[in-house]
């Protein structure tokens, strides 16, 4: 079983081929297109496990995105007590949904 931990939206990512992923979206990319990481901090092919020091030299993790899309609403509210002060706002965070060709 091969696995690799990638870094990516300064968070990192236990990987293996054929798993879907949601990371932070990466902007100009769409639905379909392909996307490579260059920043594999450990790999393990089932014999030998190599980690990086930061990162792995000469290995690469690629995938295809299959989603472009925003997550749920998160609702904020500011509220200061005895003042008449509040304020509502939604935010949706952009994802990006990724299945792993290769390792």
């Amino acid at each position: 079983m091969d696995i690799a931990v990638i870094k990516t939206g300064g968070k990192q990512y236990i990987v293996e081929k054929g798993s879907l992923l949601t990371i932070e979206a990466i902007p100009n990319v769409k639905e379909g297109d392909s996307v490579s990481f260059d920043s594999v901090l450990f790999t393990d092919d089932g014999k030998t496990a190599t980690v990086g020091a930061p990162t792995v030299s000469g290995s690469k993790v690629t995938g295809t995105a299959v989603e472009v899309g925003k997550g749920k609403k998160i609702v904020v509210v500011k509220y200061k007590a005895k003042s008449r002060y509040h304020k509502k706002r939604g935010h949706r965070q952009p994802f990006l949904k990724i299945k792993i060709e290769s390792l």
